[in-house]
C-alpha cells in the first residue's frame, strides 16, 4: 500500500530475568504480534500492564529496554526493514523519521538546560534545520499547542513551568524535526483531569494539523477513543482484538475488551454517620518551610467505617494534608484529633498506639516495599513491631492476611519484582491492616494500576472496609474512582477547601466553577467527548 507507513509482522521480544535465588532464563514479552499504521493515522495500544504496548512501541524504533530484545520478527518502516540497519541505521532512524513521547516529561527533561536548547537537540543532530530554523518551528508549535508567551517560552527551564506545560513542550520537542511517526507512551497518565484534556486536545490538533503518524499507548480507553482511528486491545504479549475506535468502545468482540469497556461499574451508596468522628483536624494551615502557604484553614471529619475523598488537581494541598495529619509536616495553625485525643504535630513525639491506628497505603507499591524481603516479611513486621507476635503465630496471621486480600499461602516467599502491580497493592493493604487500625490514609493507590486492576483494589477496599470497620482518607485526582468509594468528598483548590460534605450534595448541583470544571473533565467512554467538551467551553468563553 503506497500509504502504509509502518508494518510489524510476527514480533517477538524476549528478556532475561534474574530471579532471587535461581538461575537466570529467558521470558517473552510479546508473541507473535502483528501490525500495519498508514501515513497520517493514529492507532491506540492498549492493555493491562505487561501486555506489552510500550516495548511494541519502542520496537517502532527498533529499540529495546535493558535486557530486552527483538528475537523475531520485521519491523518495517517507510518501505524498509529498520532490524536490518544496525546500530548506525538506528541512529539515523530515532529522533528524525520516528519520535517519542515519554510518560514523565518531567524525568525526560535535562533540568539544567532550557527547554529551547532541548527541544531543538534532535532537528539539529540530524541536519533537519537550522539554529533558526528549528527555533522558529518550536516557537510556531508552542503557539499552536497553547503554550504561554510563546516567543520566549523556551527560554525557561523545565522546573519553571507546569507538568501539563512541560508534557505539551516534549510533544512539541518530538515534533520539531518532522518525523513520519510519533510514539506517544502514556503522555497523560500522571497528569490531572484537567490538565490532561488540554494536553489531549494539543496532541490531538498537533496530530490533525501536522500529518503525522502515532502509536498512541495507554491503559485508558476512554482517553485513546479520543484521539485514535483505531485500536488494538493486548492482553499478555498477545494481540486481544483490532478494529476501530467506534467499534472497539460501542461494539467490542472479546470478552477482554468488553472488560476493558464496561470498567468502573462499582455502586457504592453512601453511608450516613453513625458514630463521632475518629478523624478531626480543624483549622489546619501549613507551609514547606518559609516559602507560599500550602494550605489554608481546612477542616474535614472521617468517620468510623466510611470513606472521605480529597480530590484536586496537583498542588491543591491533597498529600500535603495526608503529611499534616500522619506528622510528617506540623502545621503552623490546627489540630488534629484521633480517636478522642490531640495528637502531637510532630511524628516523633507520638505514641506507638498513635501509630498503629493510622496507617498509609503509597501510590507507589514499588517504592513502598523492600525488594530484598519476601511478602512474609513485608506483611509480618508490623505484627511482631505492635503485637510482638513471632513464629507460627505470625505466620498464621499473615496467611490470613493473604486470604483477606484474595491472594494464598504459595505468595509468603515470593519478592516484590515477582509480583505484578495489582498484588504489590494488595500486599501493602495487607500490611497496612496487620496493625488492626482505625484508619487508613490511601494516597493516590489505584492511579498507577490499569482500570481492570484498580477496579479489584477498590472492590477489595470496600470490602475490607465493611469486614474490618475501617475508615479511609482517599486521596485521589481521579473523579470515577470518588463516585465508585466516597461516602463523603472534599474538593481542594490552591490549598483551600471549595467544596465539602456528603457525596450526593457534592456531586449535585449547582456547582462551584472548580468543582464543575473537574467533573466536566473526567473523560468518557464515548466517541467525540472531547470536541463536545471544547466545544462547551469555548461557547462558555463566549459568554463571558
Amino acid at each position: 500500500m503506497a500509504d502504509m507507513l509502518l508494518d510489524i509482522r510476527n514480533l517477538r521480544i524476549e528478556a532475561t530475568v534474574y530471579p532471587p535465588g535461581e538461575p537466570a532464563h529467558d521470558i517473552i514479552i510479546v508473541e507473535d504480534v502483528s501490525l500495519t499504521l498508514e501515513k497520517g493515522k493514529v492507532l491506540g495500544l492498549i492493555g493491562e500492564s505487561g501486555a506489552g504496548k510500550s516495548t511494541i512501541g519502542l520496537s517502532a524504533m527498533g529499540y529495546g529496554r535493558g535486557g530486552v530484545r527483538i528475537a523475531g520478527g520485521e519491523v518495517w518502516l517507510n518501505g524498509r526493514d529498520i532490524m536490518k540497519g544496525g546500530m548506525r541505521g538506528f541512529r539515523k532512524l530515532r529522533g528524525k523519521e520516528v519520535t517519542y513521547v515519554a510518560q514523565s516529561a518531567a524525568a525526560a527533561f535535562n533540568p539544567a538546560k532550557k527547554l529551547m536548547e532541548q527541544i531543538t537537540e534532535a532537528a539539529l543532530a540530524h541536519g533537519m534545520a537550522s539554529q533558526k530554523q528549528a527555533e522558529a518551528r518550536a516557537v510556531d508549535l508552542f503557539t499552536h499547542l497553547g503554550l504561554p508567551d510563546p516567543n520566549n517560552f523556551g527560554s525557561r527551564y523545565p522546573h519553571q513551568v507546569s507538568g501539563g506545560q512541560l508534557q505539551r513542550a516534549m510533544t512539541v520537542m518530538a515534533l520539531v524535526p518532522e518525523p513520519d511517526l510519533i510514539v506517544f507512551d502514556e503522555p497523560t497518565t500522571a497528569l490531572d483531569v484537567t490538565t490532561q484534556i488540554d494536553v489531549l486536545a494539543a496532541i490531538k490538533r498537533a496530530i490533525r494539523d501536522t500529518g503525522v503518524a502515532a502509536l498512541y499507548i495507554t491503559h485508558d480507553l476512554a482517553v485513546v477513543a479520543q484521539v485514535a482511528d483505531e485500536i488494538m486491545v493486548l492482553r499478555g504479549g498477545r494481540k486481544v482484538e483490532r478494529n476501530t475506535a467506534e467499534n472497539i468502545i460501542n461494539n467490542p468482540q472479546e470478552e477482554y475488551t468488553r472488560a476493558l469497556v464496561s470498567v468502573r461499574s462499582i455502586e457504592h451508596e453512601e453511608k450516613k454517620p453513625t458514630a463521632d468522628p475518629v478523624l478531626v483536624a480543624r483549622d489546619i494551615s501549613a507551609a514547606y518551610g518559609n516559602a507560599i502557604q500550602v494550605l489554608k484553614d481546612v477542616s474535614i471529619e472521617v468517620h468510623p467505617g466510611q470513606t472521605l475523598a480529597v480530590v484536586g488537581e496537583s498542588g491543591s494541598g491533597k498529600s500535603t494534608l495526608a503529611r499534616v495529619i500522619t506528622g510528617l509536616l506540623p502545621p503552623f495553625e490546627g489540630t488534629v484529633t484521633f480517636a478522642g485525643r490531640t495528637f502531637s504535630r510532630a511524628l516523633a513525639k507520638r505514641s506507638k498506639e498513635d501509630l498503629r491506628e493510622l496507617q498509609m497505603i503509597y501510590q507507589m507499591a514499588d517504592t513502598a516495599m523492600n525488594p530484598r524481603q519476601t511478602v512474609e516479611t513485608i506483611i509480618g513486621r508490623p505484627l511482631d513491631f505492635y503485637f510482638g507476635l513471632k513464629g507460627r503465630k505470625k505466620r498464621e496471621r499473615v496467611m490470613e492476611l493473604l486470604e483477606e486480600i484474595e491472594m494464598g499461602a504459595e505468595f509468603l516467599d515470593r519478592y516484590p519484582a515477582e509480583l505484578s502491580g495489582g498484588q504489590k497493592q494488595r500486599v501493602c493493604i495487607a500490611r497496612a491492616l496487620a496493625a488492626k487500625p482505625k484508619l487508613i490514609i490511601c494516597d493516590e493507590v489505584t492511579s498507577a494500576l490499569d482500570p481492570l486492576v484498580a477496579d479489584g483494589i477498590l472492590k477489595l477496599l470496600l470490602r475490607l472496609q465493611k469486614a474490618e470497620d475501617v475508615a479511609y482518607l482517599f486521596i485521589t485526582h481521579d473523579l470515577a474512582t470518588v463516585k465508585a468509594i466516597a461516602d463523603s468528598i472534599a474538593v481542594m483548590y490552591q490549598g483551600s477547601l471549595v467544596r465539602y460534605g456528603p457525596k450526593t450534595e457534592v456531586l449535585t448541583p449547582p456547582f462551584d466553577d472548580y468543582t464543575d470544571l473537574l467533573l466536566s473533565s473526567v473523560p468518557e467512554m464515548k466517541i467525540g467527548w472531547l470536541e463536545e467538551v471544547l466545544e462547551h467551553r469555548t461557547m462558555e468563553s463566549a459568554g463571558n
